[in-house]
């Protein structure tokens, strides 16, 4: 007799739709077992609202873990970025696949880079965490620059720029990538102008602590690598005290001497969204062997960057 399908809870924007796609695949290789996409509508995604009103990118992960807390589904893909970094004590992270890409990237037209945006560029993106850094990068190379809150869909903001409203917009390379769509980028920030938001560019793979088999079959997709750097990401966020919605950046890199991965370099920044005053710093540590290893590197960094006024930046909200 053949086991019943697994149910994946997705949302169900085609960026959500395509990264479930990736992952059920994964798991049917893994367990042998069907798995069936269940699509549903979070409140993020039917809001129109500003995220910093209604809560955060948590908005987009509530009623995927509601649908896993009433057995609607056995498991759940989120974007990492969109997680809360408090661990929800009846569910677990199973797995954090291989990360894509983290960096942020500029989808411009007549295909500008972020150098060469010309003055009063009208530059959109949602995130307070971007603005602070493009503001930061414009008054530093003598640019203006104008960023507009937008929300949506990837074909909603790109379309800002085909339409001509807006002349470029910021997105995350790898939300384009699991479309396919890298091709329209014209610009990807470099990490040393533009560090991304913690857990950019990886998945979480969420199901009950209940369902024990599930969740070991589940950690076959894991990564080590990106888990213990999206670990320390997010344990900077969370010393922060730092919503997902504060304009907070992080990107823990594993450093190697071309064979071995022999240390791991942390970088935050918290700023102003004008970005006229940011606190940006690193620490590089051998890499981190455990979960409390990367939790306390985050902290570590979190500590020193509070330490120069890093608290003072982050009541600041843009929108």
């Amino acid at each position: 007799m053949t086991e019943r399908a697994l149910r994946l809870g997705t949302r169900r924007s085609k960026l959500a739709m395509a990264q479930s796609g990736h992952v059920a695949e994964a798991v049917r290789r893994v367990t042998g077992r069907p798995v069936d996409l269940v699509e549903i509508t979070t409140y993020g995604d039917v809001s129109r609202e500003h995220l910093a009103q209604i809560g955060g990118t948590g908005v987009f992960v509530a009623a995927l873990r509601d649908a896993l807390l009433r057995d609607e589904v056995d498991f759940a893909v989120h974007s990492l970025k969109d997680l809360p970094t408090a661990q929800h004590e009846e569910l677990v992270l199973a797995a954090i696949p291989e990360r894509e890409d983290p960096r942020d990237v500029l989808v411009a037209r007549d295909g500008l880079t972020l150098a060469r945006l010309p003055h009063g560029a009208r530059v959109g993106t949602g995130s307070p965490r971007r603005m602070a850094q493009l503001n930061a990068f414009a008054r530093s190379h003598g640019l203006r620059i104008e960023t507009v809150p937008i929300r949506g869909n990837i074909d909603t903001r790109v379309g800002y720029v085909r339409n001509g409203e807006l002349d470029a917009v910021v997105l995350a390379a790898a939300g384009l990538s699991r479309i396919g769509r890298t091709d329209e980028v014209t610009d990807f920030l470099s990490v040393d102008s533009v560090l991304p938001a913690p857990g950019q560019g990886a998945l979480a793979v969420e199901c009950t602590a209940a369902n024990a088999e599930l969740a070991a079959a589940l950690a076959e997709l894991d990564d080590p690598h990106t888990r213990v750097a999206v670990t320390a990401e997010r344990s900077l966020l969370a010393a922060l005290e730092a919503g997902c919605s504060a304009p907070v950046g992080a990107l823990a890199d594993l450093l190697d001497d071309g064979q071995v991965v022999t240390e791991m370099r942390l970088r935050g920044v918290v700023g102003t969204t004008d970005g006229s005053t940011l606190v940006q710093l690193s620490t590089t540590g051998p890499v981190p062997t455990s979960h409390d290893d990367a939790m306390a590197l985050g902290r570590e960094l979190a500590s020193e960057m509070l330490a120069k006024g890093a608290a003072g930046l982050m009541g600041e909200r843009a929108l």
